[in-house]
């Protein structure tokens, strides 16, 4: 791999006192300046600001505010910070950075004691804010001052990015792989290692149908739409899809579910065991195998018809499936929530207690027309939910991504939380502490050609648990993870998703990151 940015500027970023030891004490031979803000995209406005700070002092400081305190919309900060700090190194007339940890510069200016502070000329318009009057008393305790520069120019990097985001995924995952420590060698490493481990998956089973039709048109004397039947293809989805990935992706699979007495329920388990499942399947005469079909015209979906129960599992029911989780060996479990019966409140508690132990625990919450709440699954080893999941189970509609995954973190007492955000990708949570800069990291999506978003975050699922048991390293889980849920993410209906098509991304983005780099 050609010279990154890390390579280059990394020796530029340093931390307050490291910053303090080379300023030394006041007063000082070099006087030193320092700006801060976000600078989640750097422009013309910053840089005029940057430019005549350099010009009032020898030594320019760039601090950065770190991601978790940046509450400016719900998916900022756009560019990761340790991307933001390497941006700013990367310029010529910035000597250090740093990246502030808190809420505020003010403990950083008094550690690192810079001479001079520059604010942006919209800090006086209306007098003096505490904030910045806080600042110019912290300042002048040791002799600093306030520096304010020209207001001619103002540019909003919000305004810049609600127009178009810049497309920094390759970016991203760089620092964040350099900064772990991880190369696509250990990736590859881990995807290899993934088969041979012994999962139960348990939920919901879906029949995925999608009719094709060619729109004729409408009656003349009712509203009535009229579509030509083309074909019809099934899928197993839902949880036999998560148990389809896993297999395919060389685990050995034992697979329960509640399925009807009807036609469906002998296509679930022929297909399922042709793929070599071991499928342990209650079968309830009072419900139908649940079955979503999908009129599809032109490539739209004009219409979803539901064959579905929602009612929950009976006592019976209950002691038939939690029997079976407590006496299947596995490596892990994963309860893959649905919420068409199996799980809900009456019969989560006895799911977890029938977990054998030590196996590995996941739950997954991927409800589409109903509430589940994943932080009933409390204690797990690993949760996926999608971000409507988390503000439904956080009843918080408002918060950005960092506040809401630290709630869901600490509510759902779980060890690795990977929040799952649709077309942005996933955000990983590994940590109580919060405030440490090591507690987040983004991954975009690393979709190609874009078919079918649907079962993208099956595969995700499937492959992080396996990711997790093969290397122990939440960085790992969620790459391979990602890429997988890309993968599936270009195919049409749900399709297991195997090693080689996770082989074959890695390989892609590695030789789209060296030539970017």
């Amino acid at each position: 791999m050609s010279e990154s940015l890390s390579d280059r500027y990394a020796h530029k970023i340093k931390t307050p006192e490291q910053l303090r030891d080379i300023l030394g004490p006041m007063p000082r031979t070099k006087r030193a300046i320092m700006c801060h803000g976000v600078f989640d995209v750097v422009h013309p406005g910053h840089l005029r600001h940057l430019i005549y700070a350099k010009g009032k002092a020898d030594i320019l400081i760039a601090s950065v505010t770190a991601d978790r305190h940046i509450t400016k919309g719900l998916h900022r900060p756009h560019v990761p910070q340790d991307l933001r700090a390497l941006n700013l190194a990367a310029f010529e007339l910035i000597d250090f950075v740093v990246i502030d940890p808190n809420a505020t510069p003010i403990e950083n200016i008094r550690i690192i004691q810079p001479d001079f502070l520059a604010k942006g000329y919209e800090y006086t318009a209306n007098g003096l804010p505490p904030k910045t009057a806080e600042e110019a008393e912290v300042l002048r305790s040791y002799g600093g001052d306030i520096i304010f520069t020209p207001g001619d120019i103002v540019y909003s990097s919000s305004k810049l990015i609600n127009l178009k985001a810049p497309d920094l995924k390759l970016e991203k995952l760089q620092i964040f792989m350099e900064r772990q420590g991880t190369t696509f060698d250990d990736l590859r490493r881990t995807l290899d290692a993934l088969a041979g481990h012994r999962l139960h998956v348990v939920g919901d089973t879906i029949v995925d149908t999608y009719t094709h039709c060619t729109m004729i048109g409408g009656q003349t004397k009712t509203p009535t739409m009229s579509v030509l039947f083309e074909s019809k293809t099934d899928y197993v989805g839902g949880a036999g899809i998560v148990a389809k990935h896993c297999q395919a992706a060389g685990a050995h699979v034992t697979f329960s579910t509640v399925l009807g007495n009807d036609s469906y329920r002998d296509f679930v388990i022929d297909d399922l065991r042709r793929a070599g499942i071991d499928v342990k399947a209650t079968i309830d005469k009072g419900r139908p195998t649940v079955n979503k079909n999908a009129v599809v015209v032109g490539g739209y979906r004009l219409l979803k018809i539901d064959t579905i129960d929602n009612s929950s599992i009976s006592d019976g029911i209950l002691a038939t499936m939690t029997n079976t989780v407590r006496n299947t060996a596995a490596d892990g479990v994963i309860y893959a929530d649905f919420r068409h019966g199996i799980f809900n409140r009456r019969t989560i508690p006895s799911f977890i207690d029938a977990i054998p132990e030590g196996a590995y625990r996941v739950a997954d919450s991927q409800v589409a027309s109903r509430w589940g709440n994943i932080t009933e699954f409390k204690g797990f080893d690993l949760i996926t939910p999608n971000e409507r999941e988390a503000r439904f189970a956080l009843a918080d509609q408002d918060s950005g991504i960092r506040p809401l995954a630290s709630q869901l973190y600490d509510q759902a007492q779980c060890k690795l939380l990977i929040l799952k955000l649709g077309e942005r990708g996933v955000l990983t949570c590994n940590s109580t502490d919060h405030e440490s800069l090591d507690s987040f990291f983004v991954i975009d999506s690393f979709v190609e050609d874009l078919v079918d978003p649907v079962g993208a975050g099956d595969a995700l699922l499937a492959y992080s648990t396996l990711a997790m048991l093969a290397s122990k390293d939440g960085t790992q889980a969620a790459i391979l993870g990602s890429m997988a849920a890309g993968c599936e993410c270009e195919f049409d209906g749900n399709v297991p998703i195997t090693p080689d098509h996770v082989h074959a991304r890695l390989d892609a983005v590695e030789k789209q990151m060296n030539y970017a780099s």
